[in-house]
């Protein structure tokens, strides 16, 4: 479970109290995430009629710093329409606080819906439709983030590894060589915006074929607009391990993606680089956790594997599969 801080209902209480949103009635730890214990509360509500927020304790990978703008794109993002939870301000006006003073923590608003394992075409249509939504509306975002996972901090973190990668699978080191091509071979000046840079269909919740919610900005920067498309195909048009594509649903993304924002010319050529620009970052983070995870810990690792079959489809396929 997806809870690194204990909290009593003591705790917790003494939380809610600083926000106008009634009384707590009930508190139940998420076991989704690997970054943040989180919370699913329920109030009193304002008007007494009852209400559900998400409590998100930041305990690693993020910077405090930053928590600023991942918590002023939410609310830009979600005062612009798009299915985003919105923060939740304490009694002073701010959108998060500090717990025991070395915790931040952070009030959001609740949406309904649940994230798919088995994604439909017309799921992946709304899915692609919505990130294009996203895309555009944070255009007018006035703030800015560097992204720090960008393609050349992808291979020197694989290469970082090199010594290990054979253990976890012969074919890994291999990798290392097809990432400094894409390196060299890097599209540049293609459009950015801010983008999610992590939409797996766990950061998507849907009631039926409708986006009810995109979730979980913590990847956040600026960045190419077509690369974050590549990440959202690579996530959702295989089978979890990676070793079937569904085009179906890959072309369903493209087309409900474009049926809001239309590719350059420039952005559909770079689609097959950029599709393997994000099979890399997965492949480097995951091999990063595989060797940095202890065999005892009660945590399953995954496997990077999983992307390089991706990564083996983009690089065979990718100009038929964005022509």
């Amino acid at each position: 479970m997806a809870v690194y801080t204990h909290l009593s209902a003591e705790d917790l209480a003494a939380l809610i109290a600083q926000y106008d949103v009634g009384e707590l009635v009930s508190a139940k730890g998420i076991a989704e995430g690997v970054s943040n214990s989180n919370w699913i509360l329920e109030t009193t509500g304002q008007d007494g009629n009852g209400a559900r927020f998400i409590l998100t304790m930041y305990e690693r990978r993020i910077d405090l710093a930053e928590l600023p703008f991942f918590l002023d794109l939410l609310d830009h993002l979600s005062s612009h329409g798009l299915p985003v939870p919105h923060t939740i301000h304490d009694r002073h006006g701010a959108s998060w606080r500090m717990f025991d003073q070395d915790k931040a923590v952070a009030l959001i608003e609740y949406l309904p819906g649940v994230s798919v394992d088995r994604p439909t075409p017309q799921q992946a249509h709304a899915v692609g439709a919505s990130l294009a939504q996203m895309h555009i509306a944070a255009l007018e975002f006035g703030e800015t983030r560097e992204d720090k996972l960008n393609v050349l901090h992808n291979l020197t973190a694989l290469q970082s590894c090199r010594e290990e990668l054979a253990h976890i699978d012969p074919r890994l080191p291999e990798m290392i060589e097809r990432g400094q091509r894409i390196c060299r071979d890097w599209p540049t000046s293609l459009p950015e915006t801010i983008i999610h840079s992590d939409l797996f269909p766990d950061n998507v919740l849907m009631l039926g074929e409708t986006v009810t919610g995109l979730i979980d900005f913590y990847f956040a920067s600026n960045g190419a607009m077509a690369y974050d498309l590549a990440v959202t195909h690579a996530a959702w048009c295989f089978d979890r391990d990676g070793s079937k594509f569904h085009a179906d649903v890959g072309d369903a993304l493209m087309q409900g993606y474009q049926s809001v924002r239309a590719l350059e010319p420039r952005e559909n050529a770079a689609m097959p680089i950029l599709a393997q620009a994000a099979c890399l970052r997965f492949v480097a983070s995951r091999a990063q956790d595989w060797i940095d995870t202890p065999p005892d810990a009660h945590v399953t690792r995954k496997d990077p594997m999983d992307f390089v079959r991706r990564w083996d489809v983009y690089a065979e396929m990718g100009d038929r599969l964005f022509a």
